[in-house]
């Protein structure tokens, strides 16, 4: 456990690690190129482990012995058969993304999880690529992990992804479509979630060679065959790691500039900086970086965060300091993350005192100024990195605020403590 020390106000520059989902898509990008790349600035954590193990497995060469500068042999699409399990924890972009990985090879590839992974759907993934003549099961008949591929490559040619509730499912399609044995066309059925991850794979895939031809709904892609080509990528600092460090000039009237966060960014989590805004912080960028300076009062706001659920947590516990009720909607796809993130959040935000009613796909926080309603408590994190990195930002105003097994902040942000520590100094 680790009990998180109020401060009166905050004026830190803080740097953040590397975008945890630029690097898995970048690492998968180079592991499928014709020839070397240099991914920098990457994010070296438990998730981006797991994924640079399963890729090693499947007979790519990669070597992160340099932090700041991985090194990737692109195998040209050619996927090995592993000799063992793949075991990707409770990653689950890495899971969704090498599933389809796996589908390039030949031979049989078996993936498992954690416990927490064997409750998180991937079947329209599955029903995806059955549409490209993929051999796919779900070991328990769950349309869970863990999964068994008969593999023998992508036939290609028209398919159908059932529901777009996990932007993961299509950005795990649209990486390897280019590798298929007739050009790929994917059509999604139902609302896209997380509309602008997609948007990030698209333009990771650009930087690596293959442009794809979408429909302005992002419903519709029609990709041409090729091969990613190896070269030097820079990966961003981390908009969801940032915005735990604004939060904290929010809540406390502070200011904290996060230096590594570019704008424009590719990352749709930057798009909490408006929200900020729009509750009375004042939201400034120079050669610096991004800074954002708390108000004297927070104002409750509604909002739709479909497009940003990891962020959402850090804007619930926000709202708690501010004045009124905050309303976030389109927020369903919460509960397929590490963790039910809708139901945590409120359970833990009713422990430190707040006023908070949950309904399927939203949450509605009663706010009072300064979050004079709250008091301490030990917050349970569900062994979620966003739930332990959220809660800690409120302990920056409520004395007796304890993050239990904080440790799971390894997931993507290994040093997060040391940085939230020097943030306070």
């Amino acid at each position: 456990m680790i009990t998180i020390t109020p401060v009166a106000t905050l004026n830190a520059v803080v740097t953040v690690p590397g975008s945890k989902s630029l690097t898995q898509r970048a690492l998968i990008a180079a592991a499928l190129a014709e020839g070397p790349s240099q991914l920098l600035g990457p994010l070296a954590s438990e998730d981006t482990h797991f994924t640079m193990e399963a890729l090693r497995a499947m007979g790519v060469v990669c070597d992160d012995s340099d932090p700041h500068c991985w090194l990737v042999q692109g195998s040209g699409g050619r996927i090995a058969e592993p000799a063992g399990d793949i075991f990707l924890g409770n990653n689950g972009t890495a899971t969704r993304f090498l599933t389809s990985v796996a589908a390039l090879g030949h031979g049989r590839f078996h993936i498992t999880g954690s416990k927490r992974m064997a409750q998180r759907p991937i079947l329209p993934l599955m029903e995806a690529l059955r549409g490209w003549q993929v051999a796919i099961e779900s070991d328990a008949g769950t349309g869970c992990p863990p999964l068994t591929l008969e593999a023998k490559g992508l036939a290609g040619g028209r398919t159908i992804l059932p529901e777009g509730k996990s932007s993961q499912y299509l950005s795990s399609l649209l990486l390897v479509a280019p590798y298929a044995a007739t050009p790929a066309e994917l059509e999604v059925r139902g609302d896209i979630f997380s509309k602008p991850y997609v948007e990030m794979t698209l333009a990771v895939m650009a930087d690596f060679g293959i442009r794809v031809e979408a429909a302005p709904a992002l419903n519709a892609f029609r990709i041409p065959q090729g091969q990613y080509q190896g070269g030097t990528y820079a990966i961003e600092g981390d908009a969801s790691g940032a915005s735990y460090f604004w939060a904290a000039a929010a809540i406390t009237g502070g200011q904290v500039t996060v230096a590594n966060v570019p704008v424009p960014s590719l990352q749709g989590d930057a798009k909490l900086l408006p929200y900020l805004a729009r509750m009375g912080c004042r939201i400034e960028q120079t050669g610096a970086g991004i800074t954002v300076i708390g108000p004297e009062t927070l104002e409750g706001i509604e909002l739709d965060m479909g497009d940003m659920p990891d962020v959402a947590p850090t804007l619930a516990v926000v709202a708690a300091f501010a004045e009124g009720t905050t309303i976030i909607n389109n927020i369903a796809h919460l509960r397929i993350k590490e963790c039910d993130r809708l139901s945590a959040v409120v359970s833990e935000l009713r422990k430190l005192g707040a006023e908070v009613e949950e309904e399927p796909a939203r949450m509605i926080i009663h706010g009072k100024q300064g979050g004079s309603n709250l008091h301490g408590a030990v917050i349970a994190t569900y062994n979620d990195h966003r739930m332990a990195m959220s809660f800690a930002v409120a302990g920056l105003r409520i004395p007796g605020v304890t993050i239990s097994e904080e440790q799971c902040v390894v997931k993507s942000f290994p040093d997060f403590w040391e940085r939230f520590g020097q943030m306070t100094i």
